[in-house]
């Protein structure tokens, strides 16, 4: 089983990403359950969400309390969340960050695998806004092979509409701008 935690604020699309990530899941024949966790309904305030895809039924209902896969919509949340604290030892960072694999470990001393895109930049330029949620998809996608790209697209077009080429293209291009690192020991 792999589990899923995604680390936002309210307003960037973590919990959008779980919903899409586990129809793409259920549209590939896994199993799939993906929910929210968070506070006060605001924009800014910080989101978990979680999301676990498996081969077989889940029968988990519960938070995940240690994930293989973290990702961090908004690299701030770092600092008053410690995101990775409890990630598995062979499990991955998936983070938005300007910033080279080397400049991040060095910043925050990730040992894990650790995946970064510019998703800001990337959403910018095609969304024309930093929400970086299907972008954050990609480099999630890319890090972990969680889901074929390809699969994405239903239920982008599905829950976008006439936005989704946007969407798709800036997931695609998340997905070939990922650079991912392995573990430092």
């Amino acid at each position: 089983m792999l589990e899923i935690r995604f680390h936002g604020r309210g307003g960037q699309g973590a919990v959008t990403s779980v919903e899409l990530l586990a129809v793409a899941a259920i549209e590939e024949g896994k199993f799939a359950q993906g929910f929210p966790s968070f506070g006060p309904e605001r924009r800014g305030a910080p989101v978990l969400a979680f999301l676990r895809i498996d081969d077989h039924h889940i029968r988990l209902r519960c938070k995940i309390a240690n994930p293989d896969v973290v990702l961090i919509l908004d690299p701030s949340l770092i600092r008053i969340q410690n995101p990775a604290a409890d990630l598995k030892p062979e499990g991955v960072i998936v983070l938005n960050t300007n910033k080279s694999i080397a400049d991040t470990r060095r910043e925050f001393g990730f040992k894990h695998r650790l995946a970064v895109v510019d998703a800001n930049q990337i959403a910018r330029q095609v969304l024309g806004v930093p929400i970086t949620n299907t972008t954050m998809l990609g480099a999630l996608i890319r890090a972990t092979g969680a889901v074929k790209v390809d699969s994405m697209t239903q239920p982008l077009k599905e829950r976008f509409g006439p936005m989704a080429v946007k969407n798709i293209t800036a997931l695609q291009t998340a997905f070939e701008k990922t650079v991912v690192g392995e573990a430092k020991s």
